[in-house]
Formats: structure tokens, sequence, C-alpha cells
């Protein structure tokens, strides 16, 4: 219960972080990849802020044994680039750029009740289950 808990607050702390910053709006993701326009540097300072916050968190945090709700970390192990990944790096990226939203802001933008947001959740999931269904045949 404690680790369900957990993961909920740290989904609602992200949200309002995306909310505050600005992320969930589309036009100001889409500004800052429109480099030669209107370009809109807010997303660099997020993303900048999280880098931050993230470096330092891991220092303090992987000097515990073990995670509060876990009986060990789990950290990632294969350091290699791949065509898988760089294929869904790609996916990834255009679609950010074309909608302006990724996974995080694009769930926390359903407070909003946007119709693009409405249509693109349930895309994204489509997607997800259809990316899990052809990695798990190689």
């Amino acid at each position: 219960m404690g680790k369900l808990l957990a993961s909920l607050a740290s989904g609602i702390v992200f949200g309002i972080g995306m909310a505050v910053s600005g992320m969930t709006n589309t036009t100001r993701v889409q500004g800052f990849l429109d480099f030669f326009g209107a370009w809109d540097p807010t997303l660099a300072f997020v993303m900048g802020g999280g880098l931050l916050v993230t470096t330092l968190g891991y220092r303090f945090v992987l000097r515990n044994p073990a995670p509060l709700f876990a009986g060990s970390f789990s950290l990632p192990t294969r350091t290699d680039i791949d065509k898988p990944l760089l294929i869904g790096a790609a996916i990834f990226g255009i679609g950010w750029g074309l909608v302006g939203y990724c996974p995080g802001p694009a769930l926390a933008g359903l407070t909003y009740g946007y119709a693009p947001t409405l249509a693109f959740i349930p895309a994204m999931i489509l997607g997800l289950l259809l990316a899990h269904k052809i990695t798990a045949k190689t």
C-alpha cells in the first residue's frame, strides 16, 4: 500500500509541476522546438531543473541500501544504443514535435478537458499496446 501511495504522491507532484511550468500547454512545447520561428526557451529551463534535481537526488538516494518500498533499487544495466532505441526515440520525438505532448504532461493535461488531449490519450495507449505487441515478438 505504501508503494502505491508513494507513486500516487509522486504523480501528483509531477502533474502539478507540469501545470505550473506550463508544460501541459502544447503551444509552449512546440515553441521550444521552433528554432527558426518564435522560439520559447521555457522547456529548456524545466529540463535543466529536472536534471539538476535528479542528479542531486540520485547522489542522496543511492546512499541507502534499498528504496523505502522495495527490496532493492531497479537501475538500468544496459548502456548500448541499439536500433530499437533509436527508432523509438525518433517516433517519440516526431510525435512530441507534431502534437506537443509526451505521456506525463498529456496525463496532467487531462485535467483541462481539452478535446485534443482527450483524443491523444487513447491514441497514446494504443501506440503503447502496439509497441508492446511488436517488441514481444522479437
